[in-house]
């Protein structure tokens, strides 16, 4: 079982960038795959972006590809999400997530995801 923390969440203008950072208190994420979710007010919770295991696969919400970047260091005890071009409307809770299994097909989905952080507030000005 894993814990995720995230932090690095804020205040940012728009078109700025954010790194948002998730460790996992007193372990590793060495037998996880990783995703990235956000919930702004009044919303559901939405796929962000996910890696694999070993890092060689990384997928991303149509919203966000190409501005947001999501990679774990080679030691598997922390995973990014740099965040640039930020627009008013990526403004949410930003909740790091873990799962085991098979990492092609349920990426996407906050269902297949076991271990959840507390969430870290991102709010991009106008």
């Amino acid at each position: 079982q894993v814990q995720p923390v995230e932090s690095g969440g804020g205040l940012v203008q728009a078109g700025g960038s954010l790194t948002l950072s998730c460790t996992a208190s007193g372990r590793t994420f060495s037998s996880y795959h990783m995703g990235w979710f956000r919930q702004a007010p009044g919303k559901g919770r939405e796929f962000v972006a996910a890696i694999s295991l070993s890092g060689g696969r990384t997928d991303y919400a149509e919203s966000v590809e190409g501005r947001f970047t999501i990679s774990r260091d080679s030691a598997k005890i922390t995973v990014y999400l740099q965040m640039n071009s930020l627009k008013p409307e990526d403004t949410a809770v930003y909740y790091c997530a873990a799962r085991v299994g098979t990492y092609i097909g349920r990426y996407y989905s906050d269902l297949a995801y076991s271990y959840w952080g507390q969430g870290t507030q991102v709010t991009v000005s106008s």
